[in-house]
C-alpha cells in the first residue's frame, strides 16, 4: 500500500516562485519534473519505522529573507556558533534563504567558490548542474522528489585542483519561522588532489511544528579529501529529515562526522559511494534521544572499487520513552575485490520504557573481502556504577561517566577541537546534566 502524496504547491506556483527569483530554465525545467515525480512516487520505506505515520507536510511557504550586514545582527539562537568567526568563511541560512557570506580572501585567491546554492546556480551554473541532485536523485522516493523541487537557500562549496583549504569552512542553518519553507540543499565538489574541512549546524527556534527535508551531496575526486561533520540540534516541534551521499573516486577519502541532538523525529541516512579504486570512508555517528523521540538512524557504504575500505562506528544513548532504529548497511558488489568493511553499532538505553535496536547488514557479492560487524543494545552496567560509587561517587554522576565513556570511543576520534566540546555541551543538555 503506498500513501498518497499531498504537494504542498502546484506547477504554477512553483515556476512562479524560481521565475522570480532568477533561476535558470534548466533549473526550473529540474523543479517542475521533480514535483511531477513526487505525486507518483511513494515515501521512503524505512526498517522497522512508520514514516506514513508522521507528520510530513508541514513545509510551509517561501518567504524572501533580509540580509545581515554584520555577524552582530545575527539571532541570538546563533551567535555562540559564529563566535570569532568574523575572518573566516562563513554562511548563515535563515528558513527560506542565505542572510551571510563570507569567504575568506586567501580561499578566493586560490579559485575556492563558498556561497549559497541560489547565487551558485546563477554565476556558476554549469558547474553546479554538472552535480546537482546526482548522487541524491529525485527518482528515489517523493520525499527526494520534494526536496529536489523545494529547495532553497542551501550551500555550494567548490575546492579547485591541488588546493588544500586548511581551516574549516562553516555553515548555520536556521529555522525560527513555522510559517517559513526550510528545506537547504548542501553541494560540496572536491576536484583531484584537494583537501577541505565543511562544519555545519541546524538549529531551531520556534515552538510550531515544521518540517526539515535536506539533501547533501559530496563529490570527492581523485586523491582528494573531504572531512564533512554536521550538527542536528532541532527543536522538538521539527521533524529531520535528512539524507546525506558521498560519491569518492579513486584514492580519494571522505569522512563523516554526525552530531544527532534533534529533540523531534528524525530520519537520518548517511552514505558512501566508493567508486573509485582505493577510496574510504569513515562514518561515526553519535546520537541521543529523549522524550518520546522516534529516531531512524542509517550509515552505509557501498563498494564498488578495488581495495576500498569502510568504517563505519554508530553510539547512541536513549533516554524516557525515546524509540530509535539503528542501521548500519555494508554491500560490496561483484569486481570490488579486496574491499574492507567494518561497522559497529551499539545503543545504551537509560530508562526501562527507552527503546533501541541495532541492525547491522552485510551485503557482499564478491569472494576476495573483508567484513565484519558488531552490534549491542544494552542499559547502564550496573557493576560499572556500584564500582564506581563504592569510591565516594555519587549514583547520578556515576551513570553520568559510564554513558561519556559509552560515548568517548566515537567522540574522542573527532579531530576538532570545537566541535567536540560543542557535543559534549549538547549531550549534556540532553542528558539532563
Amino acid at each position: 500500500m503506498t500513501t498518497e502524496t499531498i504537494l504542498p504547491v502546484d506547477a504554477a506556483r512553483l515556476s512562479e516562485l524560481s521565475q522570480a527569483n532568477s533561476e535558470p530554465g534548466w533549473l526550473q525545467d529540474s523543479r517542475l519534473k521533480a514535483l511531477e515525480l513526487a505525486a507518483e512516487l511513494a515515501l521512503p520505506r524505512l526498517e522497522k519505522t512508520r514514516i506514513d505515520r508522521w507528520d510530513l507536510s508541514k513545509y510551509g511557504s517561501y518567504k524572501t529573507v533580509q540580509a545581515l550586514q554584520s555577524l552582530e545582527e545575527a539571532p541570538a539562537s546563533v551567535a555562540a556558533l559564529v563566535k570569532d568567526q568574523e575572518q573566516g568563511s562563513l554562511i548563515i541560512q535563515r528558513n527560506s534563504g542565505t542572510v551571510y557570506v563570507r569567504l575568506a580572501p586567501e580561499l578566493a585567491a586560490q579559485g575556492v567558490i563558498f556561497t549559497d546554492l541560489q547565487t551558485a546556480v546563477k554565476e556558476h551554473g554549469e558547474l553546479v548542474r554538472r552535480y546537482l541532485h546526482q548522487a541524491v536523485k529525485p527518482d528515489e522516493h517523493s520525499l527526494a522528489a520534494l526536496h529536489a523541487a523545494l529547495w532553497n537557500g542551501g550551500v555550494f562549496l567548490y575546492v579547485p585542483k591541488n588546493v588544500i583549504v586548511d581551516t574549516p569552512v562553516q555553515a548555520i542553518l536556521l529555522t525560527d519561522d513555522a510559517e517559513a519553507a526550510f528545506v537547504p540543499h548542501i553541494l560540496v565538489v572536491a576536484d583531484a588532489n584537494s583537501s577541505v574541512t565543511y562544519v555545519d549546524n541546524y538549529v531551531s527556534d520556534k515552538s510550531e511544528a515544521g518540517l526539515h527535508n535536506g539533501a547533501v551531496e559530496v563529490f570527492v575526486g581523485a586523491g582528494a579529501k573531504v572531512q564533512y561533520a554536521s550538527v542536528h540540534q532541532l527543536g522538538a516541534d521539527t521533524t529531520d529529515v535528512t539524507y546525506r551521499r558521498a560519491v569518492v573516486e579513486n584514492d580519494g577519502s571522505i569522512e563523516w562526522i554526525v552530531g544527532e541532538m534533534n529533540y523531534g523525529d528524525t530520519v537520518s541516512d548517511t552514505k558512501s559511494i566508493l567508486k573509485g579504486n582505493g577510496s574510504s570512508s569513515n562514518a561515526k555517528v553519535i546520537a541521543v534521544g529523549s522524550g518520546a523521540q522516534k529516531l531512524n538512524y542509517t550509515t552505509q557504504a557501498q563498494h564498488f572499487g578495488r581495495n576500498t575500505p569502510s568504517d563505519m562506528i554508530t553510539r547512541a544513548v536513549m533516554r524516557d520513552s525515546a524509540t530509535s532504529i539503528i542501521n548500519g548497511i555494508t554491500k560490496i558488489e561483484k569486481g570490488a575485490t579486496r574491499a574492507d568493511g567494518q561497522q559497529t553499532e551499539k545503543v545504551l538505553m537509560l530508562s526501562p520504557k527507552a527503546r533501541g535496536d541495532a541492525n547491522p547488514i552485510l551485503l557482499i557479492d564478491e569472494d576476495d573481502v573483508t567484513a565484519g560487524h558488531a552490534a549491542s543494545v544494552g542499559r547502564v552496567n550496573e557493576e560499572q556504577v556500584y564500582y564506581l560509587m563504592s569510591r565516594g561517587i555519587s549514583k547520578h554522576d556515576a551513570e553520568t561517566l559510564v554513558i561519556y565513556g559509552f560515548l568517548a570511543p566515537v567522540v574522542s576520534q573527532i579531530p576538532l577541537e570545537g566541535l567536540r566540546n560543542q557535543l559534549q555541551s549538547l549531550v549534556e543538555r540532553k542528558l539532563g546534566q
